[in-house]
């Protein structure tokens, strides 16, 4: 039996790159933009194909989005939540404004899309949930706080739905791309803070100017990383997370063994604060 995708920010990126990959492969594909419109034009006519426009920050569309995929295909059994884009500037230079939307997006957006398919998923028992992340989900840098910080929420989201689906037949893996040769880094995928603080000109400020030189320049090769999420829907057991990119992996390493110095300088210390054994 064919497999039924859903997928949210399909008209561009990976999640369209993904969507061109399922549908050639035999694969029904529910795919989502903000205008159906795009995906469309993107994709073309195909029988398997359901276009359908939704802002995933809309919890009532995302719900008759999904109505509408059960509807069509009778069930789902991949959902991608690709949907979101970033933030480039200082924490301090981020506004209120800058902040809401961004979270609005890339994390009360992905609740909304998996609490309205979830149902379709328990109902089956089965289930494939790839929540896309980030380098920037595992290690918080210079000038991607903010950004950063809804990539470490998706994190642990993924991480407790692992925990509480597991046993329901749905599998959760939190995906963690490094720097791939998409639009990310354009004003289209990436939003940049208004105010500039001279103070922060050689860490956030410094990390702006090499934004704009690694775009289009980035190592990850995006035909290839959708090539190994396609593929990877067919894994068995599959892992809580996939690090993506060399990028990604080295990042990873480095993190393990900063905090593994941690723990060996501060041990004592760390274990200090238990109520005294008797």
């Amino acid at each position: 039996m064919s497999k039924t995708w859903f997928i949210t920010g399909a008209s561009r990126g990976f999640g369209l790159r993904i969507a061109r990959l399922a549908l050639e492969g035999g694969a029904n594909v529910v795919a989502t933009a903000r205008r159906a419109e795009a995906v469309r034009e993107a994709l073309g006519d195909h029988p398997n194909l359901l276009a359908v426009s939704l802002d995933v920050t809309n919890e009532a569309q995302a719900q008759e989005a999904v109505s509408g995929a059960a509807g069509r295909f009778g069930r789902i059994d991949v959902l991608l939540n690709n949907a979101g884009f970033g933030l480039l500037g200082a924490v301090e230079e981020a506004s209120a404004e800058d902040v809401e939307r961004v979270y609005r997006t890339n994390v009360f957006g992905l609740l909304n899309v998996t609490r309205a398919v979830l149902p379709v998923m328990r109902g089956q028992r089965s289930g494939r949930i790839l929540n896309i992340s980030s380098i920037g989900g595992y290690r918080g840098s210079a000038g991607f706080g903010v950004y950063s910080s809804t990539k470490f929420a998706v994190e642990g989201l993924s991480e407790s739905l692992h925990a509480e689906l597991a046993p329901l037949g749905i599998s959760v893996t939190v995906v963690e791309p490094g720097y791939f040769r998409t639009d990310f880094l354009d004003s289209s995928s990436l939003s940049v803070s208004a105010t500039r603080i001279d103070d922060y000109n050689a860490t956030a400020g410094a990390v702006r100017g090499r934004a704009v030189d690694l775009n289009h320049a980035q190592p990850g090769n995006p035909d290839k990383l959708a090539e190994v999420l396609v593929a990877f829907a067919d894994a068995p057991n599959p892992p809580v997370r996939l690090p993506l990119g060399s990028d990604t992996v080295s990042a990873i390493e480095a993190k393990h063994a900063a905090d593994a110095a941690i723990l060996a300088e501060w041990h004592e210390v760390s274990v200090s604060t238990d109520f005294s054994r008797s």
